[in-house]
């Protein structure tokens, strides 16, 4: 898998509320480089999610510049920075996003279908995904049907089914029990060892912990950029238990 170069310089969001600015992000200047696993922290309302909202090109700065592997993305039509998303960028949720109405199978082939690829290419990748993410037994499984952590091995799964640069996390561990969260942390790493660019939301410290890098940010500005060696790191992906 190839990995994400990124850059921001002098990235301004200002959301309007009535009569009132709100400075969701303030001069933001950061280089992250491909590869990287970067957990971004801080409290409620610090620009967390509006930082993750502008790397996976669903929100535009209002000022600055966004560089994604050398490219000036911010100046990309709605339409270019779709196919940007769709082949670059991986999204990973708390509450997992899954279509209610489509089988486990279905909804890792969504990606496939929203770019054209082909039938039978998107039925070779969904059964290789199934096999590597521990979901055989549940290919035709509604996502009310599958547990937390399974219904995030499927997010997981249709995350990466475009062989993505980036992936970005918020909170993926969220709404489930810790040994769940582990095993999807798990999964994640190893898809950073495999060189994908990881970059992560999270409000646990120790979750944070692990990554190689931490951003701190608070009220919209970077107040803290810290690298150190991983307590933990993953080598390869492997299947949850069921």
């Amino acid at each position: 898998m190839s990995t994400a170069q990124i850059e921001l310089a002098g990235i301004e969001r200002v959301f309007h509320l009535g009569d009132s600015e709100v400075h969701a992000l303030r001069n933001l200047n950061l280089s992250i480089t491909a590869g990287e696993y970067v957990a971004v922290m801080g409290p409620s309302g610090s620009g967390k999610s509006t930082l993750l909202n502008l790397l996976g090109l669903l929100d535009r700065p209002n000022t600055g510049i966004y560089r994604l592997e050398g490219r000036d993305v911010t100046t990309l039509s709605p339409d270019e920075q779709a196919q940007v998303r769709s082949q670059r960028i991986g999204f990973v949720f708390q509450s997992f996003h899954l279509v209610p109405r489509l089988s486990a199978a279905e909804n890792i082939a969504l990606p496939m279908v929203l770019a054209g690829l082909a039938p039978a290419q998107r039925e070779v990748r969904v059964q290789q995904a199934l096999k590597d993410y521990g979901l055989e037994q549940r290919a035709q499984h509604r996502p009310d049907e599958l547990s937390g952590g399974q219904r995030q091995r499927v997010a997981i799964a249709r995350a990466t089914i475009m062989q993505p640069a980036m992936i970005l996390a918020d909170e993926p561990t969220g709404n489930l029990d810790r040994a769940t969260g582990e095993e999807v942390i798990h999964l994640l790493e190893g898809l950073n060892a495999q060189g994908v660019t990881l970059i992560m939301v999270t409000h646990d410290s120790a979750l944070g912990a692990r990554a190689q890098r931490q951003l701190r940010m608070e009220d919209g500005a970077l107040q803290n950029d810290q690298r150190r060696t991983p307590l933990a790191a993953a080598t390869t992906p492997c299947a949850a238990p069921t």
